[in-house]
């Protein structure tokens, strides 16, 4: 199950590359049903705060009407930052699972564990790692051909 709604995420990802973003992909699951699809938009939108989750997180809302997306699971293909980890808190989001683990800013399992720290409110279940190869490719072709092209 995880399996199917990551490519669905990799398809977000993959879209992301195209519009020369960071190829970063998201979906909000509920009862079965996607809910919410995004990927980064932060050139396009000139948003720094136009994640892939914070664009799938405003969506799902909108789908419930409601902030608070209990029933729901997030997948998204590169590990929350800061920010999105909590914004995932506020949505009270029981249950994420990422990609490929994002050791320079990664706020789940990586650099923090902002969605099992004890000393907040909310925790999630944390599924890492699903198709980690996949996710991780996207991005090491993404920023190797951004190397390429600084070097011209």
């Amino acid at each position: 199950m995880h399996d199917f709604y990551m490519r669905r995420a990799l398809r977000e990802a993959e879209q992301a590359l195209a519009e020369d973003e960071v190829p970063v992909g998201a979906v909000i699951v509920h009862s079965g049903q996607v809910i919410a699809s995004a990927r980064n938009a932060r050139e396009q939108l000139r948003d720094p705060t136009a994640h892939a989750e914070m664009v799938a997180i405003t969506q799902a809302a909108a789908a419930l009407e409601s902030w608070r997306l209990d029933d729901c699971i997030l997948y998204v293909t590169l590990e929350p930052c800061p920010m999105c980890a909590g914004a995932i808190l506020q949505a009270r989001i029981p249950t994420v699972v990422f990609g490929a683990p994002d050791p320079k800013a990664g706020a789940v399992e990586s650099l923090y564990k902002l969605l099992n720290d004890a000393r907040l409110n909310h925790r999630c279940q944390v599924v890492p790692g699903v198709l980690a190869a996949e996710c991780g490719e996207i991005l090491t072709r993404f920023f190797a051909e951004k190397r390429r092209q600084g070097k011209k």
